[in-house]
């Protein structure tokens, strides 16, 4: 039984209802008061996750898939020179996997170029499910070097990377929710994955707290590099990026153009909004 491929059919439905059902929850027992009209924002999201999952499939997913089959062919890769039992070989392979995108998701707020594409996800005045699908697809296309890197230098068959997406696209879609879980169940999560509050602090318009709680899936990559922050500063969080919060930069025209405009300090708070800020 092949547990890669089987997981990798399953992944698209499985997000698909995890998508709903975390869409239906966070009606009910909503983290975050909604800023946003929820129709509007969900449109917008889920165009621009339209063309973010047309880039996914047409170059990602191929360039992945041929560097995965290389890697299962010819033996490269730090994990294919190891020697390791299959099974222990997958969950090493989700392991680095899940730790080189740390590395790519810091990078992604540091170097001002990629930046520029990232800020598309975070100029969100709220964050809900379908935030969590919402990137633009410049970032996924730029994205496309690093994800062959991290497979061909991890050595990560074609099972481990399937594995690794289905288990990545669950996460995200869960602590991108706007769900309210209870604190203690969620602080009891929180040892070992990235959940709603503290990725919440992550999207928040305060610099020194966006610039922490990188982590994707396994918790563990803040608490090792000093970026972690307790869910407890996620009260009274205020969602977005400072530069962007008038409604004209949330059209989604102009999220599609904003990597190629001038930007903006993205920081600095504009005067109407100080109240705002915590």
């Amino acid at each position: 039984m092949n547990i890669g491929r089987i997981i990798g059919k399953l992944a698209v439905p499985l997000a698909i209802g995890a998508v709903g059902a975390l869409f239906l929850l966070e009606r009910r027992r909503p983290l975050r008061r909604a800023v946003e009209s929820k129709a509007i924002r969900t449109g917008r999201n889920l165009a621009v996750a339209g063309t973010a999952a047309a880039a996914v499939y047409l170059i990602e997913r191929p360039v992945a898939e041929k560097a995965a089959m290389l890697v299962e062919n010819k033996k490269v890769g730090f994990l294919k020179h190891v020697g390791l039992p299959k099974w222990l070989e997958q969950l090493a392979a989700v392991v680095l996997l899940d730790y080189t995108l740390y590395v790519w998701h810091y990078l992604t707020h540091r170097v001002p170029a990629l930046w520029r594409f990232h800020v598309v996800h975070h100029v969100d005045l709220d964050l809900v499910t379908t935030t969590a699908l919402r990137f633009h697809f410049g970032e996924i296309v730029i994205s496309v070097a690093w994800r062959a890197a991290q497979i061909v230098v991890i050595g990560v068959s074609p099972a481990s990377l399937r594995i690794w997406q289905a288990f990545l696209l669950t996460s995200i879609i869960f602590h991108h929710s706007n769900l309210e879980l209870p604190k203690e169940l969620e602080r009891r999560l929180n040892k070992l994955v990235v959940t709603p509050r503290m990725h919440g602090i992550h999207h928040s318009i305060i610099e020194e707290e966006t610039n922490s709680n990188w982590s994707s899936g396994l918790s563990i990559w803040d608490k090792l590099h000093g970026t972690f922050r307790d869910i407890s500063d996620h009260d009274g969080v205020t969602i977005g990026v400072p530069a962007y919060r008038r409604p004209e930069d949330l059209a989604l025209t102009r999220l599609f153009e904003l990597p190629f405009l001038e930007q903006r300090p993205s920081w600095e708070l504009p005067a109407a909004d100080k109240g705002n800020e915590r």
